[in-house]
């Protein structure tokens, strides 16, 4: 019989509890910050389940979406990987989202003290460190259609281990018009011809089909 791959929310549980971290379960409802801006960076979180938004907020004043983390994503790792006091980010759940909430100091004890938990963190970071060249690089040359199928392939998950996941979170389109970097009607406009086209349907929730990989391979 084959077994079926363990849930991202039970590898995230079992990461911490196999290092002896001692940790928090943490529930947080859709549009709760889990951390300001500012705030002191006292805590790491993993997320079980649900999807965080990263945002940031210039001298402006104006916000921007930065990423959008799911389970088996740590969030507010920067007080680790920098050794900044301060949240340089903030964070919220864009939908119901359960986290496991490590003290600071207690992961600093488990980098230090458990080598494979040690390694495994570094290969998380340098991963996202990799993911957020490749969105730099996608904004800066990539248009605003093919940065949108981009982000809605990344949230089905296609390109990682595993089976996608066709159908993804109620993502709002002002949040994913923050993400790409334009307008929530120029999202509007090519979710529309996504749909049309058979790339995306909408029934139950968001499907996206590998279809879509067309736009982002396409030439401009």
């Amino acid at each position: 019989m084959t077994r079926m791959p363990p849930k991202r929310e039970d590898d995230a549980a079992t990461r911490l509890s196999a290092a002896g971290i001692v940790s928090k379960t943490v529930q947080f409802a859709k549009a709760q910050k889990i951390f300001q801006q500012g705030d002191p960076a006292d805590y790491v979180f993993l997320i079980q389940q649900g999807v965080v938004k990263i945002t940031i907020v210039n001298e402006q004043g104006k916000e921007a979406v930065i990423a959008l983390l799911e389970a088996g994503d740590f969030v507010g790792e920067s007080c680790i990987s920098n050794g900044s006091p301060l949240r340089i980010t903030s964070a919220s759940a864009a939908e119901p989202t359960n986290t496991l909430m490590v003290e600071k100091k207690e992961m600093l004890r488990a980098l230090h003290e458990q080598k494979d938990f040690a390694a495994q963190f570094i290969a998380y970071m340098l991963k996202r460190n990799l993911k957020v060249e490749s969105d730099l690089v996608d904004q800066l040359f990539n248009s605003t259609e093919k940065r949108l199928a981009r982000a809605l392939l990344i949230l089905a998950h296609y390109g990682k281990e595993g089976k996608p996941e066709t159908t993804v979170a109620a993502i709002s389109q002002e949040t994913l018009a923050e993400l790409v970097g334009t307008t929530r009607s120029r999202v509007n406009f090519f979710m529309n011809k996504f749909r049309k086209l058979g790339l995306i349907e909408y029934n139950g929730g968001l499907h996206i089909h590998s279809s879509l990989l067309t736009i982002v391979l396409r030439d401009q």
